[in-house]
C-alpha cells in the first residue's frame, strides 16, 4: 500500500461528501461571526460578567464551579478575552478551509464544553419550566461528528496537507500514526476426495 491509499476520505456517496464539506464550512462561518464578535471591545471589557450572569439560580456545585472560574479570570478578564477571540478565529479557519481538522474539532470540542460548564452554566439552572440545555453542549456533539468523519477531507485543505504531513498527518484528517498491517495470506482450503 502506497502512501496516498492511507489517507482517504470516508466512502460515501459524492453528494453526501460535498454535503459533509459544506455543513463543515457553514458551521466555520457561524464560528467566524462569533469571533468577529469577540474581538469588540465590549466583550474583553465585560467577560467576567457573562461568567458571573450564570450564576443566578444554579444549583451550589455549579455555583462553586463557576466561582472558580470568575476568581481565575479575574485579575486579567481582558487576557482571558483574547485568549477566547483567538481561539476562536482559528477554530473558524480550520473548519472554512479544512485545515489541520483533527487538531480543530478535538480543540472546537474543548472550547465548547468549557463554554457550556462556564459561561452557560451547564445549560442550566435545570427546575420545573427548563427548555434547554444550551447550545455549547451541541457544538461539542458537532466537533465530534466532524472529527469521527473526518470531515477535513470533504472539499478541505487536509485532504492534500495529510498525505504530505506523513507520521504527522493525524493533525490533520489523518488516521493516527500506526503500523501497516501485513496482508494475511489466504488459509489453504480442504481439497474433498470424489468418490
Amino acid at each position: 500500500m502506497g502512501r496516498s491509499d492511507t489517507y482517504h476520505a470516508i466512502i460515501v456517496a459524492p453528494a453526501r461528501h460535498r454535503a459533509l464539506g459544506v455543513a463543515r464550512i457553514l458551521f466555520g462561518l457561524a464560528w467566524a461571526v462569533d469571533a468577529f464578535f469577540k474581538w469588540h471591545p465590549a466583550f474583553f471589557n465585560n467577560f467576567s460578567s457573562y461568567l458571573s450572569g450564570a450564576l443566578q439560580g444554579q444549583a451550589p456545585w455549579v455555583v462553586s464551579w463557576l466561582n472558580f472560574w470568575i476568581d481565575m479570570v479575574k485579575g486579567t478578564p481582558s487576557t482571558f478575552g483574547i485568549i477566547v477571540a483567538i481561539a476562536e478565529t482559528a477554530i473558524a479557519i480550520g473548519l472554512i478551509f479544512g485545515l489541520f481538522s483533527n487538531i480543530v474539532d478535538v480543540g472546537g470540542g474543548v472550547l465548547a464544553l468549557i463554554i457550556w460548564s462556564t459561561a452557560e452554566g451547564f445549560g442550566g439552572p435545570y427546575a420545573t419550566g427548563s427548555t434547554d440545555v444550551g447550545t455549547a453542549i451541541i457544538y461539542a456533539i458537532l466537533f465530534l461528528a466532524l472529527f469521527a468523519t473526518r470531515a477535513g477531507m470533504c472539499m478541505g485543505v487536509d485532504r492534500v496537507l495529510t498525505p504530505r504531513l506523513g507520521k504527522f498527518g493525524f493533525l490533520a484528517s489523518g488516521p493516527l500514526p500506526h503500523q501497516e498491517a501485513k496482508p494475511q495470506e489466504p488459509a489453504p482450503q480442504a481439497s474433498r476426495a470424489r468418490g
